[in-house]
Order: structure tokens, then C-alpha cells, then sequence
């Protein structure tokens, strides 16, 4: 599910995150204060300046793409991670509405360009029309939301680096290519499907007695002898894999390389016995033996072998562009978003967040969202 890694990894980054509109022309600056029929009704002002207010519904909003995402990895969001994640999310929130405020056409059509070439990333990612619809229906969104959400971003990284002054052209990224050659060299990978028989207590993650592990592995002896005799796989996997977060695909895996690296999931791995079982597949749908990993027992069919190549100029100039206005922004950000804070008279007035974003401006500076690579 690499498209779901990278569409979360955009939502963490709050490069989706949702930043209100400035107040329509003519309708006078905004109040700091809590509206108080919100708050009656759960939906308090958390965060407001001039021209703007932030509400818990916007927060949440995004941060529930963050909790989907880890559920359907069953991967668990700790208390203090998820004060972590709201405090950054509403750190955007607040700079984004700040940098909106400024935006002109000439902004806003920047914005949509870039827009344009991350959906078709996006979409590329995801392999087709459908499975991107299903990742996206799994973070609680579709297509125009996301788009709409994107756009929003972009818009205010386009204020920004109009307003800091900073322009990279093609030849300075051309000249970054050529100068970090071995960057673009994709590495070989394979892609996978797989079906798990778990011999550690979800919920304990304590390992299972040894009784039932010797009753998982005959299981897995017997779904072996189905999937040799000519079954189809993906069949199989939704049947028996106890994998949940690809059983409903077939058991299939984004595609890793020879390390284990998952492809559009930075820092994400397979375990050494997994990768190194897969890599030893040669022939397309060729199914191993039962593959013993720190999770289970593994069943394993290649679906996929894709050789190293060099990634073509042409194909990453507008990602590599963007990356690099946004190296070139990094340093520069920090002052400049300060002083608008300052200068619209920005307050959190939840007691919990405020703490919580000072303690995250205290340990480092803003960061600059950018897609994942």
C-alpha cells in the first residue's frame, strides 16, 4: 500500500491539512474570542488571529486521517504522540491561514499546477483510479478532497516563497541532477503477495505457546499444498492471511528493494527473513516454502520484479524543483512566519495545545512541508 504510506505521510506533514479561508471582504476582522455557540456544542474556536479562526473540527479533521492510517497498520498512536501530531498540525493551521491571506492570482495558479503533478503522483503510486479511491476511502476521504486539500497547501507555499524571494529554474535543477547522479538510481525491487500466520498475541505481543504455533505452522503447511496445487493466491491470503492490512488487497505488499526499504514509505522495512525469501523468487508468481520471521509464518508468491534503471529528468523535474524551493526556503521561514504570527495577533486558546505547540517550537523551528519522496 505505498500510495496509503505516501497520502498519509502528506497528512502528517499537513500538506493536506485544511487551512480555513481569510473572512470574505467587508466582513471585518475576526474575533480572538471562542464563539460561544461552538463551544456549547463541542466544536470550540481553538486558535484564532485577524481575519481567521481555527476550530476543533478543523483539527480533528486531519488528525483522523492520521489515526486511520495507523489502524489499518495496526499500529497504535500514544498519548503523547498524538498531542505531538496535533500541536504540529495546528502549528499549519495557523500559518497556513496567515499565508492565504496574502495569496494572488499569480499564487493561486502556481498552486494548481502543483497540484496537478502531485495527484498524477499520487495516482502513479497507487497503480490505478481504483486503488487510490480505496487507500483514500480508508484515511476517510476521496479524490476532490484530497485535490481541494493539496491546493490549499500549495497555495500557501507559493505565498511563501514569493515572499521570501526564493526561485529555483530549470538549470539549477538540472545541475543538482547531474552533480547527485547516484540519488536518481533506483535500486532493484520486487513486489509481493503474502499470506501471515501470527505466532505473537496481538495484544499482548507476548510469542504464542509452542502448541500453537505448531497448530499455526500446520495451518500454514496446509495453505502452502492449496496455493502449490494451483489456487489462486490472493484468494487464499483473504482467507487465511491474518495480516489485516492486506488481507482485503490479496496479501499484496508495496514493492521493496534488496535492504528491505519500503518503496514510498521512508524508514519503513521488511524484516531481513522476509526480504531476503522474496529476493530469492525468480520466476512471476512463484510461490515459496514457509518463511519464519519474528511476526509468523510466512507464505510468499512473487508478483513482480522490476531491475535498477536511472530515474529520467524529465519525470522528477517538478518534484525535484519543489523539493529544492523548499531546502532553499527552510532557513529562511522561521523569522518570517514569526513575524506574521506577531502581526496578527495569533492566540491558541486551548490551555492543552497552547503548551503543546510551544513545547514543539522550543525543540525545533517550523518545518516546511513538503511531499513524501
Amino acid at each position: 500500500m505505498a500510495a496509503v504510506s505516501a497520502i498519509c505521510t502528506l497528512s502528517a506533514a499537513a500538506v493536506t491539512a485544511p487551512a480555513l479561508a481569510p473572512a470574505p471582504a467587508g466582513s471585518g476582522p475576526a474575533s480572538n474570542s471562542p464563539d460561544a455557540v461552538a463551544s456549547l456544542f463541542g466544536n470550540p474556536v481553538i486558535a484564532a488571529g485577524k481575519g481567521f479562526q481555527i476550530k476543533q473540527s478543523d483539527l480533528d479533521q486531519v488528525t483522523e486521517g492520521v489515526r486511520a492510517e495507523a489502524a489499518a497498520h495496526d499500529q497504535t498512536i500514544t498519548p503523547d504522540q498524538m498531542t505531538a501530531i496535533n500541536a504540529r498540525v495546528l502549528q499549519g493551521l495557523i500559518e497556513d491561514n496567515l499565508l492565504l491571506q496574502k495569496a494572488t492570482g499569480g499564487d493561486r495558479a502556481q498552486a494548481q499546477a502543483e497540484t496537478k503533478w502531485q495527484m498524477a503522483d499520487l495516482l502513479k503510486r497507487a497503480g490505478s483510479e481504483a486503488d487510490l479511491d480505496l487507500e483514500l476511502r480508508a484515511l476517510g476521504m476521496n479524490q476532490d478532497q484530497l485535490r481541494t486539500k493539496i491546493e490549499t497547501k500549495m497555495t500557501a507555499m507559493a505565498v511563501l516563497q514569493r515572499e521570501l524571494g526564493v526561485k529555483i529554474t530549470d538549470a539549477d535543477a538540472r545541475a543538482y541532477y547531474t552533480n547527485h547522479a547516484s540519488d536518481f538510481v533506483q535500486p532493484e525491487t520486487v513486489q509481493v503477495r503474502h499470506i501471515l500466520f501470527l505466532t505473537v498475541d496481538t495484544a499482548t505481543h507476548q510469542p504464542l505457546s509452542d502448541k500453537d504455533k505448531k497448530a499455526k505452522y500446520a495451518q500454514a503447511r496446509k495453505v502452502l499444498k492449496e496455493a502449490q496445487a494451483g489456487t489462486d493466491f490472493a484468494k487464499l491470503a483473504g482467507q487465511y492471511s491474518e495480516d489485516t492490512s492486506t488481507r482485503s488487497n490479496g496479501g499484496q505488499l508495496p514493492p521493496f528493494d534488496g535492504q528491505g526499504n519500503i518503496i514510498g514509505a521512508p524508514g519503513q522495512r521488511m524484516v531481513p527473513a522476509f526480504t531476503q525469501a522474496a529476493f530469492s523468487l525468480t520466476n512471476t508468481d512463484q510461490i515459496s516454502g514457509i518463511v519464519t520471521s519474528p511476526y509468523g509464518y510466512h507464505i510468499i508468491q512473487l508478483e513482480k520484479r522490476t531491475p535498477s534503471s536511472t530515474v529520467a529528468y524529465n519525470t522528477i523535474a517538478d518534484r525535484l524543483k519543489y523539493v529544492l524551493v523548499q531546502q532553499k526556503m527552510s532557513p529562511l521561514a522561521p523569522p518570517y512566519l514569526e513575524k506574521l504570527n506577531k502581526g496578527a495577533d495569533v492566540k491558541i486558546l486551548d490551555p492543552a495545545l497552547k503548551e503543546a505547540v510551544a513545547a514543539l517550537m522550543t525543540n525545533q523551528p517550523p518545518q516546511m512541508a513538503a511531499p513524501s519522496q
